[in-house]
């Protein structure tokens, strides 16, 4: 277990992540709760970016890129706009509700600044972060007495999880990335990156699950908690021809301090690591102005006990896998593969057009009751499309734009509240709109 330490950056890290917490995002698309890609030009092309977009945000893709990347300091802000809409039907009970998730408009900023050392040493820093379960449901049963844990509620009407009052999670990760990369030989470099990571976590309105925890005063309601760690990124990038790069990347698992205020609701005593990931990517120049960029990943998420342990874990066994032990509920999510495509053409020596296109399965393993429920906290799109471009100024500034459709795709499946004698089928419809305004200045 990562308990929490008194380490001497910790004041530091805390004041730097405080600027960030802007990002705190819902689940991705083909990324599980990592977003698509990082910076201006990754958001256009649909989040390739292991061999493709070379600008400041290499820390967060294929740290080697940096070293064919000139002097520059890159800023973004993204418009993050999702809709999320949960339902019970069948159950017979007055569970039988939706509820559509308040929590429908973020800020997301991220910043990469790259300097040239030598013609062969770079350095630079990036600033990113992901998210994956904000979500807030308002709506109840309205009938009083109608919670799962009047010990704790009272009289008060039941939320969709059969708690009282608001249910959600939040979930924000904010990573700082300084990067170092040399070009070894001609055409070819390495990269590594300490991954310096932040991140805070809330639950509020799982009261009913209390009951079946190994904590049961560290599962619901406690306010923000937060936990710093560690990780490495390292990667490769090699240009062997004028019309091809090809890269690659690898992510160590970041071990975080445990959630000690959620030591009840999180397997493992509130464990929470970023998973593990690696990349391969290819860049081809068909034709004079274009570029092609495949991505290739696969996200770890089956090695946190968190993401990975069974809904009904802790609903069928509360004796032997409470919730919080090292074999209580989770999400039911296993390893993901995605899949990415970007397009780019020089349209004039002022305009670079982009679009992307990018899949990935959902991690939750199936839609049984034992993925389902706890699904619908953190629900997925699996489809995104992007466009955008990036304009050139007379002052040498680049400004970008780009637009990103996470596509409708329904999750439905058995409820696991069967336990408690609800039961019935549960769905969530989630899809994302999203706007990025980028800039970049060179010298």
């Amino acid at each position: 277990m990562n308990k929490k330490r008194d380490w001497p950056i910790r004041g530091l890290m805390s004041a730097l992540m405080a600027l960030s917490l802007f990002i705190t995002a819902t689940a991705q698309a083909g990324g599980g709760y990592f977003l698509l890609g990082y910076g201006p030009l990754a958001h256009q092309s649909g989040g390739t970016s292991t061999a493709m977009g070379l600008d400041g945000f290499a820390g967060s893709s294929n740290p080697a890129k940096l070293a064919f990347v000139g002097d520059r300091l890159d800023l973004d802000l993204l418009l993050f706009m999702p809709h999320r809409r949960i339902e019970r039907s069948e159950s017979g009970t007055p569970y039988d509700f939706s509820s559509t998730s308040k929590n429908s408009f973020f800020l997301l900023p991220e910043v990469g600044y790259v300097h040239k050392i030598t013609d062969k040493l770079s350095w630079g820093i990036t600033l990113y972060g992901n998210g994956g379960l904000n979500t807030e449901y308002s709506d109840g049963t309205s009938q009083a007495g109608t919670n799962a844990n009047p010990q704790r509620c009272g009289d008060a009407p039941g939320n969709f999880f059969l708690g009282c009052g608001n249910l959600g999670f939040d979930l924000s990760q904010v990573i700082l990335a300084p990067t170092f990369s040399w070009k070894y030989l001609t055409g070819q470099s390495i990269g590594i990156t300490p991954l310096l990571a932040y991140q805070r976590f809330k639950a509020y309105g799982l009261q009913a699950f209390e009951a079946v925890s190994a904590a049961p005063n560290a599962v619901s309601n406690n306010g923000y908690d937060e936990a710093f760690g560690a990780g490495v990124r390292v990667g490769w990038f090699m240009r062997p021809l004028p019309w091809l790069d090809v890269g690659a990347a690898y992510a160590t698992r970041v071990y975080m301090e445990d959630f000690d205020k959620y030591r009840g609701l999180l397997a493992d005593e509130g464990n929470f690591d970023v998973p593990a990931n690696f990349s391969v990517g290819t860049v081809v120049r068909p034709a004079k102005g274009w570029e092609v960029g495949v991505d290739v990943q696969r996200i770890f998420f089956g090695d946190i006990r968190a993401l990975r342990n069974g809904v009904l874990n802790s609903l069928e066994d509360p004796q032997n896998r409470p919730l919080g032990s090292k074999e209580g509920s989770g999400f039911n999510w296993r390893h993901q593969t995605n899949y990415r495509m970007g397009v780019s053409y020089a349209a004039t020596p002022q305009l670079i057009l982009r679009a992307g296109y990018a899949y990935g399965r959902r991690p939750a393993a199936d839609t049984s009751a034992n993925s389902v429920s706890f699904g619908l906290l953190a629900p997925n799109p699996i489809r995104q499309l992007t466009a955008g471009f990036s304009w050139l100024s007379k002052s040498g500034d680049q400004f970008h734009l780009a637009y990103g459709r996470y596509m409708r795709k329904e999750f439905k499946g058995p409820s696991a509240t069967a336990g408690f004698g609800v039961g019935g089928q549960e769905s969530v419809e989630p899809y994302v709109d999203t706007v990025m305004l980028g800039w970049t200045r060179t010298w």
